[in-house]
């Protein structure tokens, strides 16, 4: 099993209480027990069609708790399988980006994803588990 070397997490879904604390923790966690760096993925799955990705410090998550949202942002629009982008005539139309998804994990040398949210978010997480 390969060593994890570099964690990404992100929000999806609606905004509830609690998301500060769980990306506080991920961070805390992951680089004072494992020595493991951890990058926040900006607007759920959106982050990760757009790069939005950027390196968390512990410093970053100083004093977060009693913030409220979640400082990574978080979209329930933004579905890698259904993404609406603009044909040539202008029209909406909804295209399949999951590959730009992977592009972007895979440039970014993300070894896991922590995806935090609701069923809607863990069903695209599954998805591209399961297709790529």
């Amino acid at each position: 099993m390969k060593k994890i070397k570099r964690i990404g997490i992100l929000t999806g879904g609606g905004d509830c209480p609690g998301l500060n604390a769980v990306i506080r923790a991920v961070v805390k966690t992951a680089y004072r027990e494992y020595g493991v760096e951890v990058y926040g993925i900006r607007d759920g799955f959106g982050g990760l069609i757009k790069k939005n990705v950027h390196k968390l410090e512990l410093k970053d998550v100083s004093g977060i708790l009693p913030r409220g949202g979640t400082i990574l942002g978080t979209s329930n629009r933004d579905n890698p399988f259904k993404y609406p982008v603009k044909n040539h005539k202008g029209k909406i139309e909804y295209k399949d980006v999951s590959e730009q998804v992977v592009k972007t994990v895979e440039y970014n040398e993300l070894d896991v994803i922590i995806t935090v949210g609701g069923d809607g978010t863990q069903y695209m997480a599954n998805q591209l588990y399961e297709t790529h």
